[in-house]
């Protein structure tokens, strides 16, 4: 019974983001502002910074760093967010990454 449950609960999980997630938002805003070059290089700067972490091996950290990990994630996403442009990460990424850092 518990399975068919947790079955059930990441169904309807999956199908309420997946319409949020492929909405196209390009169609209502026509002008979009064009990035200086240091605002580009922070966005380099902080895609490098989550390939690293990406290459990061969980399992040798404790639980500690794990949430620092966690929380610089956080901080770049919404300064990445801030700054017009964005670095885009899959909701099927964000959880994988998520439970990865919770199992390990």
């Amino acid at each position: 019974m518990k399975k068919i449950a947790y079955f059930l609960s990441f169904a309807l999980l999956f199908t309420t983001l997946a319409p949020a997630a492929m909405a196209k938002d390009g169609d209502n805003n026509p002008e979009k502002k064009e990035l200086s070059a240091e605002d580009q290089a922070r966005l380099e700067e902080l895609d490098s910074r989550i390939l690293e972490i990406k290459a990061m091996d969980f399992k040798a950290m404790d639980k500690s760093e794990r949430k620092e990990v966690r929380k610089e994630l956080r901080e770049i996403n919404k300064e990445a967010k801030e700054r017009g442009s964005g670095i885009y990460i899959s909701t099927g990424a964000i959880i994988i990454i998520l439970l990865l850092i919770l199992i390990l």
